[in-house]
């Protein structure tokens, strides 16, 4: 008796949506360099979208410095990590085609999830924006993924998207006729409580016989923030709610909890604090004799997240040598994770669906603005 609704209102779904009506939803990442002969390029599109919004560096400077940069890069993933290749992009797959097919059991074929990266071609936004356009997609909604911080590294997703569509828009009438967006989901529940939980899980299963609750050292790491970023939010607010919120849900049981945030040494900028190798050692200093290290800022595996960790632990096992050190992994594509991913865009496909379409005009732009003068 009770799946006879549910199954009424499945099929009352799919009726609904035939015809026009389609969702593209495009998951944004920053992508990561597959090929060492791409990390310049890849740095310099970094450098001009994020960096440029903290750093007092000059434009010019920037195709240099990416060579430059690259040069370090291609040492450290080259030479001391033995050509490590990201899994980034690949786990980035997983999760859209993951997500996907959590959509199409609610909604059918008129959602479809695309991926698109902030600095790796060829899923740029503009092509994977201009391949949505030519499938006849409509309504949009962009759902920034790698990082759980903020409107800072979801507003260069934005930045993309709008300078992609600017350069789409042929004719009176943009082919845009809604959209919606979610920015983050640092205080989701769900995500908190699965944080907390990998976290008890990965304990129980190693570590409980070993130690004490009170001597498990716990560095739950951020995406790191600059503090000043031109007047940008920088994401400091939710990613500091997102480590109370996780923290709270262990503490009780294992006291030595601190957030550790994966800070990119810049010269010049003043980054958020303590950073995760600070972190662990202020633990070990109070008892800690084993540190987890647990990813709750990103949602994929990147560079970061692996060689920066790993850095990390390195450095500290010569400073602590008589402490253990456990390095967990990011949520990447645990089915838990891509249910909720799907889930919360649920209701924002069906107000994209269910609303009224929009024609925007981009040239009525200058009448409002000349209007505003008289």
């Amino acid at each position: 008796m009770v799946a006879t609704p549910e199954k009424l209102q499945h099929t009352h779904t799919h009726e609904q949506l035939s015809g026009k009506d389609r969702v593209a939803v495009l998951l944004m990442g920053y992508g990561e360099v597959e090929s060492y002969e791409d990390f310049a390029n890849y740095n310099e599109q970094a450098l001009n979208l994020l960096t440029a919004k903290f750093a007092p560096v000059p434009t010019w400077i920037y195709p240099p410095l990416a060579r430059l940069l690259a040069l370090f890069d291609r040492h450290e993933w080259g030479h001391t990590h033995h050509d490590f290749i990201s899994p980034h992009n690949a786990i980035f797959e997983q999760q859209r085609a993951g997500i996907e097919k959590h959509l199409q059991e609610k909604w059918g074929n008129n959602v479809q999830v695309f991926k698109a990266f902030n600095f790796c071609a060829p899923f740029l936004p503009k092509q994977v924006l201009t391949e949505i356009k030519n499938q006849g997609f409509d309504k949009l909604l962009i759902y920034p993924l790698l990082v759980v911080d903020s409107i800072f590294t979801s507003g260069i997703a934005i930045e993309q998207v709008n300078n992609a569509l600017n350069e789409l828009n042929d004719g009176e009438e943009h082919w845009v006729k809604g959209q919606r967006y979610i920015p983050s989901f640092f205080n989701e529940p769900a995500y908190i409580d699965l944080m907390a939980h990998l976290v008890e899980e990965k304990i129980a299963a190693d570590l409980a016989t070993a130690y004490l609750p009170s001597q498990i050292g716990i560095v739950l790491m951020n995406h790191g923030c600059p503090h000043k970023a031109k007047g940008f939010t920088s994401g400091i607010t939710e990613s500091q709610a997102l480590y109370d919120l996780v923290r709270d849900k262990l503490i009780n049981r294992y006291p030595l909890i601190s957030v550790g945030w994966l800070n990119h040494d810049t010269p010049l900028i003043e980054w958020t604090q303590p950073n995760a190798q600070q972190a662990a050692s202020n633990l070990i200093q109070l008892g800690a004799k084993v540190v987890v290290f647990m990813p709750i800022g990103f949602a994929t595996e990147n560079h970061e997240t692996l060689l920066d960790v790993h850095h990390i632990i390195h450095a500290l096992e010569k400073q602590h040598p008589g402490t253990n050190y456990v390095q967990m992994a990011c949520v990447n594509d645990h089915p838990e994770f891509l249910t909720m991913v799907g889930q919360w865009a649920d209701a924002h496909i069906a107000q994209l669906l269910s609303e009224q379409t929009l024609a925007v005009n981009p040239q009525l732009a200058d009448h409002h603005h000349h209007h505003h003068h008289h």
